[in-house]
Order: structure tokens, then C-alpha cells, then sequence
């Protein structure tokens, strides 16, 4: 077991290395192909030669690519000095950079928004699993019956409805007509009852779409499940119904559910971006859409492996946990 935690371990890091220089290199190689000088991005298109030049020197924009993604990554990991020639700016690990539009550092600007960003992620999370895979469960038990069919309309409805249509309606009906909540995020240290309570309508907006495809890919992988060998066996031995559901189909049926979950899960950390521009929820979606929109490139890098990051950890925790769930699978 250590043995294979070690080993995806150094997998995670070699990953993240890949992905940082993948990141890096379109970022801000290819700017340079299009014409584009991230320094002209810098100080702005009216600046004069001497500032475009020194801000060059001072971001390392006039090193060789691999130089400038060596020095991206130490700072990364142990923090990078920036000199312009007069002062020395220390920017401490992890350095992401400093913003195009508000010479602010990348990470702090990350760091605030990030705790919006995982409560809208683990509150959605908890509803759509609880109530997608319950309904797609119960839905396979009841194949064929009003339930199962009222079900999967249900399901069909949740996946086709964008975020933006049901977000803008349950906005318009629980919060500007009936005023039972607030889209206004509070945090959680400060008032924990508003924080829930101002986080429900996103959390059911986007577990509404989850849920529907957690229901259907559950309904059809127990389905698959319950016509196995081993469940007939199971049944022949004479356990209950609730028995053979419990500990030999369920246990099968979640794996590929747990799969989905940890991609899903680790993504939206990364930004949920359309629910947070909805109910203008400014976590690392909205950040996100931002940094786009005004060409901050530090900062979109930033949002990029900041949800690489935690996509990546996802999947570690997901193959961790399999041998736990299915006893089929050993860690070799």
C-alpha cells in the first residue's frame, strides 16, 4: 500500500509538471507567435520603449522559454525575486506572477477567491451524489414502473436545462419575487446559518444538472450489475433483497460513479464558472472569466493550475479509494 501511494505520488508531481509547462508554454509562447508581447500586456499599449523593455528584463520575457519555466517553476515552490534594475520584488511561494491589469500578486488574488469557489463545490457535491445516485438506484430497482419513468424525465430535464435558464429562474422566484434568500455570498467564519443559507439556491441550481447524470449513468450501471453471475449466486444462497443491493451490487455500482466524482469534484474546485457568473458568486470562475475577458494572463494561468491541481489530486484520492469500495480491485 505505501509502496503504491509513493508511486502515484511521484506520477501527481511528474503531472503537474507537465501540465505547468503545457500551461506555460500557450500562455505565454503563444503570444509571442501571434505578434502578441505579454510585456506590451504589462504596462499597457501606451507606455514608452524604456518601460516596455525594463518590465521585460524585470518578468524575465527576454530569457530563453525554458529559462523563463525553470524560474516559473522554482517560484512555484520556493518563491521568485523579480528585478527591474532600481528594486527587488520579492514574491513568495507559490508565485504565480504579479496581474497584467492590477500589478497585485496571482496567488493572493487566487487564495480569496478559492473559499467561494469550494463551498459552492462541496455543498453542490453532497446534494448530486445523495440524490443522483439514490434516484438512479431506486429508479433500477423499480425498472419499468411510473417512478422509473418519472424519474428518468426528470433526469433528462436536469442534464438539457442550462445553468444560466434555472439559475436565473430559481433567482428570479426565491430571491427577487418570494425574498426567501440572498445571492450574496457570506463566509462561512462569519455567519455560518447565511452562508448556507445564501449558498442553497447554486448548490441545488448545480447539483440539478449533476444529479440528473450521476441518476442516469447509476440506473444503467446497476441494471448491468444486478444481471451478473454473482448476484444470481448470491440470490441462490438465499440472502435478502436488501443484502445482495447492499454489499455486492451497490459495491460494484460505484465505482464508475466514484470516477465520474472525483473528475467532477476536482474541475468545479478549479471554477464553476457559469453558476458563479449566475448567482455572481466571485470565486475562480468568475476570477476566471475576468482574467479572459481583460487578457490578464498571469491570472488565467493561475485559475488553469490551480483546477489542474486539484483535478489531479481528485483522481489520486479516486484510485486510492477503489480498493476500498470494490474488493475486486487489489493495489499492486
Amino acid at each position: 500500500m505505501l509502496v503504491y501511494i509513493i508511486r502515484r505520488l511521484v506520477t501527481v508531481v511528474v503531472m503537474l509538471l507537465v501540465v505547468t509547462l503545457a500551461t506555460f508554454g500557450v500562455f505565454f509562447m503563444v503570444p509571442k507567435l501571434t505578434g502578441t508581447d505579454p510585456a506590451l500586456m504589462y504596462v499597457g499599449k501606451n507606455s514608452d520603449k524604456a518601460s516596455v523593455e525594463g518590465t521585460r528584463k524585470k518578468l524575465g520575457l527576454d530569457e530563453p522559454v525554458l529559462v523563463q519555466y525553470g524560474e516559473f517553476v522554482k517560484g512555484l515552490a520556493t518563491g521568485r525575486d523579480y528585478d527591474d534594475g532600481v528594486e527587488v520584488t520579492h514574491c513568495p511561494a507559490p508565485c504565480f506572477g504579479y496581474s497584467f491589469k492590477t500589478e497585485q500578486e496571482v496567488w493572493p488574488i487566487l487564495k480569496d477567491r478559492l473559499p467561494v469557489t469550494a463551498s459552492l463545490a462541496s455543498g453542490a457535491a453532497a446534494l448530486w451524489l445523495v440524490g443522483g445516485v439514490g434516484v438512479g438506484i431506486v429508479s433500477a430497482l423499480k425498472r419499468g414502473t411510473i417512478w422509473d419513468r418519472a424519474a428518468m424525465v426528470g433526469a433528462l430535464a436536469g442534464v438539457s436545462l442550462p445553468i444560466y435558464f434555472t439559475g436565473l429562474l430559481s433567482l428570479s422566484i426565491f430571491s427577487y419575487q418570494l425574498g426567501w434568500t440572498s445571492a450574496e455570498y457570506v463566509p462561512f467564519m462569519d455567519d455560518p446559518g447565511g452562508w448556507f443559507t445564501n449558498l442553497m439556491l447554486p448548490w441545488i441550481t448545480l447539483a440539478f444538472l449533476y444529479a440528473a447524470m450521476y441518476a442516469r449513468l447509476t440506473r444503467a450501471t446497476m441494471l448491468e450489475v444486478m444481471g451478473e453471475d454473482y448476484i444470481r449466486t448470491a440470490r441462490a444462497k438465499g440472502l435478502k433483497e436488501s443484502t445482495v443491493v447492499r454489499k455486492h451490487a451497490l459495491r460494484s455500482t460505484m465505482t464508475p460513479i466514484l470516477t465520474i466524482f472525483g473528475l467532477d469534484l476536482g474541475a468545479l474546485v478549479g471554477g464553476a464558472v457559469l453558476t458563479e457568473k449566475t448567482y455572481n458568486l466571485r470565486g475562480l470562475g468568475y476570477e476566471a472569466v475576468n482574467a479572459i475577458q481583460n487578457k490578464d494572463l498571469p491570472v488565467i494561468l493561475g485559475v488553469t493550475l490551480v483546477a489542474a491541481f486539484f483535478v489531479v489530486i481528485a483522481n489520486l484520492v479516486v484510485d486510492l479509494l477503489y480498493a476500498v469500495i470494490d474488493p475486486r480491485v487489489r493495489l499492486s
